[in-house]
């Protein structure tokens, strides 16, 4: 499983999203884009918009905390 989050530190869904993945065991790598131009540039590739947090899940990308699809793909992850 590969989880990557893009977040600033000021967003209250990005604080929810990690939360959310630490309490199920998901291993996620964070990029703070306030501190790198290089990962807020892949982030607006891979989105195609400028909210936080944009989540890459195995590479289907989600923008905002959805909850419900996330728990889908966590699932789908572990069978």
């Amino acid at each position: 499983m590969a989880v990557s989050i893009y977040t600033t530190p000021s967003c209250g869904y990005c604080q929810v999203a990690k939360k959310y993945f630490r309490e199920r065991g998901v291993k996620f790598t964070e990029f703070d884009i306030t501190r790198d131009q290089r990962k807020a540039d892949e982030m607006l590739h891979k989105s195609r918009q400028g909210g936080v947090p944009v989540i890459d899940f195995n590479g289907e990308i989600i923008v905002g905390f959805d909850q419900g699809r996330l728990e889908r793909l966590i699932s789908k992850s572990n069978n």
